[in-house]
């Protein structure tokens, strides 16, 4: 924060961008630096981060805490030109649902900051930049579902490896409560959950956690359900992919009893 202030106070022309901008917006991301946008022309130096020499329109920006920064919806557009693939969409899926808050002392979730149509017409508007095309086809990659950065790192992983599960699903058990698997293969019955690095954090997270289990165990369409740890997506997704395609062949290969 204090090399964010430092730059602008020394260039007031600069914008807080990029993974800057969109921690200041409270959106999750895998990496943060101190990010600058500025004229496309000039000699300005940023002191110990990175200067992308851009066209920024007055309305795609705002200010936060005092600093100037760009808009949601430009910080995305921006992230999804830089890349890469997977550290932009965590920032998309973060903004685009609702999230824990880093500012509420770890409690309650913030509304979604933005939509994925305003990503996409934040994209158009600068339709003319390098890395646009691509930017494209990643949003669309983009799912307002996600839950974490480990769910999406993990269906992008999926999406890599040809796997397509649903997710979100609603199921409901025998005794009409619902239940939402994170990722769910239906024509095999097969769940997938993805643990985040705070599961079973507490005694009561745990007892949540233990109810939700059993609630989709109980679902009729659901046959078999596989946990992953986030170490696992993040440093095992080889093995991840291993196991969902072996539970996957075994329950085709298994007819459910009638």
């Amino acid at each position: 924060m204090a090399l964010l202030w430092a730059n602008q106070l020394a260039h007031a022309h600069l914008v807080v961008s990029h993974t800057a901008a969109a921690v200041l917006h409270d959106i999750e991301t895998r990496t943060q630096r101190v990010e600058f946008t500025g004229p496309p022309q000039g000699r300005t130096d940023v002191h110990g981060g990175v200067l992308h020499r851009l066209p920024l329109g007055a309305d795609e920006t705002t200010t936060l805490g005092g600093l100037r920064v760009t808009t949601v919806g430009r910080t995305m557009a921006d992230l999804l030109r830089a890349g890469p693939r997977d550290d932009a969409l965590v920032a998309v899926e973060s903004a685009v649902s609702r999230r824990p808050s880093r500012y509420g002392g770890g409690k309650g979730r913030r509304a979604p900051l933005t939509t994925l149509g305003e990503i996409a017409r934040a994209l158009e508007r600068g339709s003319a930049m390098r890395g646009t095309a691509t930017a494209r086809e990643w949003l669309a990659l983009a799912d307002p579902k996600a839950g974490s950065p480990a769910e999406t790192i993990a269906r992008l992983r999926m999406h890599d490896a040809g796997l397509h599960p649903e997710s979100q699903l609603l199921l409901t058990t025998p005794t009409g409560r619902r239940a939402y698997p994170d990722f769910f293969f239906r024509a095999q019955g097969l769940v997938v959950e993805i643990e985040g690095y705070r599961w079973h954090g507490s005694r009561a997270q745990h007892q949540r956690d233990t109810a939700r289990f059993n609630d989709l165990m109980s679902c009729g369409e659901v046959r078999r359900i596989l946990r992953f740890t986030a170490s696992d997506v993040y440093r095992r997704p080889g093995a991840m992919i291993r196991d969902i395609r072996g539970a996957l062949t075994q329950l085709a290969d298994v007819q459910p009893a009638s």
